[in-house]
């Protein structure tokens, strides 16, 4: 069996069933798409636009998009990038990719032109799928790639070099190409985070995007009555794994565009959903904006949402806690996992484990672990070693890049490059990234340790901390701190707070700054060392990369 299985058992069971629902809130950048497909709807909350395909639309429409790819030569070992904001048509365009085996290549929607054509070029992809976002940064770069014989564009008045998705994918027939895939072909290349310079390029195959609906669905349970609220970025393993078990569970899924608090609840009340993954900074500005009474519960229905999760980073315990009072009902659960793990389960905390809201948990469905020194040994429990990772989502290798692979992969096991600890009951905790430690006169500094602590203060809504280089200790932590909405804070109250710390952790620098995140949630910690001139830190990072 191959992921694509499950979409054609779906459009066979419940044919007639919504699979997926595109909104939009109703703003000019809005109008510009091709809304002669979307219907407007006007609620008591709120004016916003709405598309949906039911599991037999789905499966066609991948179906005449994969066909539309064989007609212009795309074979297996063929590479089709996807450059797409969230969107109905994203999954689709996905699995008929998937379905013409080819190899899908999804893009971050944040990409520089420059960094567009070193993923295209890197990846080998013959096939882009963009749409009207890019035009301006593709258009930059065009002439540098060179790989691209086909362009596809999404959306209306489409450039005069590509070809109209939606005007031409309706030619081809909606009957599965015949087309013989195996589990271990190559399915997927995603791209790493590249927050310390050009990505890297991870090769997975059919089995293990399979594995990543398996996991999925063994940690959560998704039923076929679930709705599941999807708002990170599809280009991203995370959102796309855990949206696998509503695949594999033949549910519904809202792709929601925009992540204004309001408009996340009131859609979530709106839509029924039962299940939300937020980042932590999306879940901060939620309870931020109750508790400013910007968002009115009494008006909203949330009685069937049943459980969020976050993913992605370090999740403070102090947000669970708040969450909680205000959602008592909620199961709360946390997953972590790598793009190069095929995104979140291999380590997995379980609604269960509640009173353990700090660890990300213990080893996911049919996952194993272990946290091991610089010489690849098992340290004793409670010691801070390396996180490594076996299971069935383990890539298949960085593309084109054999010396990087050999470095992350060792008889099986992926060496994750974040630092953690276990605790005696076996759950796991994350202490750094391996990268992001701070040597202060020679002593381990672990900077996500001192911003779960600081973020207790009631006025800080976001903290990174990094490390500065300081003449006689060599570097030191400091505090990069966004301020919450309407209140101040002085760098005496911070230091006061800091106090709680042992002397070694307090921040020696306090910055009062916006924090940058990417967009599946994480700071964004080498632009601050930039910033703030933290320049041998980052030659120490660009060694371990």
């Amino acid at each position: 069996m191959i992921l694509t299985d499950l979409l054609e058992r779906n459009a066979r069971e419940w044919p007639g069933d919504t699979a997926l629902v595109e909104l939009n809130p109703l703003t000019e950048d809005a109008k510009n798409l091709a809304w002669q497909e979307y219907s407007l709807v006007e609620t008591g909350h709120s004016s916003h636009y709405r598309r949906e395909l039911t599991w037999k639309q789905f499966d066609d429409l991948a179906n005449r998009f994969a066909n539309m790819l064989r007609e212009k030569g795309v074979r297996q070992g063929d590479k089709v990038a996807i450059l797409l904001m969230n969107c109905i048509d994203w999954l689709p365009v996905y699995f008929g990719t998937l379905k013409s085996g080819a190899t899908v290549v999804p893009l971050n929607f944040r990409y520089t032109s420059e960094e567009i054509s070193y993923c295209l070029e890197l990846s080998d992809a013959s096939v882009l799928v963009f749409g009207s976002e890019f035009v301006e940064r593709v258009g930059a770069v065009k002439h540098e790639l060179l790989k691209i014989r086909e362009y596809i564009f999404v959306g209306r008045d489409f450039p005069d070099y590509a070809d109209s998705f939606e005007g031409s994918v309706g030619k081809f027939p909606a009957s599965k190409p015949e087309v013989d895939i195996q589990p271990d072909d190559d399915a997927a290349i995603y791209f790493s985070s590249g927050t310390t310079g050009f990505p890297k390029a991870i090769l997975h195959t059919h089995r293990t995007l399979l594995s990543g609906a398996d996991t999925e669905h063994a940690h959560h349970g998704q039923k076929k009555h679930d709705v599941f609220l999807l708002i990170p970025p599809l280009y991203h393993t995370g959102a796309k794994m855990h949206w696998f078990g509503s695949l594999k569970s033949g549910s519904r899924a809202v792709i929601l565009k925009g992540t204004d608090p309001g408009w996340v609840m009131h859609v979530a009340s709106e839509e029924k959903a039962t299940i939300i993954w937020l980042l932590v900074p999306w879940a901060q500005d939620i309870l931020d904006a109750i508790d400013r009474g910007d968002i009115d519960l009494n008006s909203l229905d949330l009685s069937q949402l049943r459980m969020m999760h976050i993913g992605a980073q370090p999740v403070p315990p102090s947000l669970v806690a708040r969450w909680k009072k205000i959602f008592p009902h909620h199961d709360y659960d946390t997953n972590y996992g790598l793009s190069e793990s095929l995104g979140p389960g291999a380590v997995h905390l379980g609604i269960e484990n509640i009173h353990k809201v700090g660890a990300i948990g213990k080893a996911g469905h049919g996952w194993s672990t272990k946290i091991v020194d610089t010489d690849g040994n098992e340290v004793e429990r409670g010691k801070v070693g390396e996180l490594i990772v076996k299971g069935p989502g383990v890539m298949k290798e960085y593309y084109r890049d054999p010396e990087a692979t050999a470095a992350s992969l060792k008889d099986g096991w992926l060496y994750t490059g974040d630092m953690a600890k276990e605790d005696e009951d076996g759950f796991i905790y994350l202490v750094d990234r391996k990268k992001d430690v701070i040597i202060m006169g020679g002593e381990n500094l672990y900077p996500v340790q001192i911003e779960d602590f600081m973020r207790e203060m009631a006025k800080i809504k976001d903290i990174a901390v990094i490390g500065i280089a300081e003449p006689r200790l060599g570097e030191i932590a400091a505090a990069i701190i966004e301020v919450k909405e309407g209140m101040e804070l002085t760098e005496a109250e911070v230091n006061e707070f800091a106090a709680g710390l042992p002397r070694y952790k307090r921040p020696r620098k306090i910055i009062f700054d916006k924090v940058p995140r990417n967009p599946t949630g994480k700071i964004e910690k080498p632009l601050l060392r930039k910033k703030y001139g933290a320049e041998h830190v980052v030659a120490k990072e660009t060694e371990s990369e």
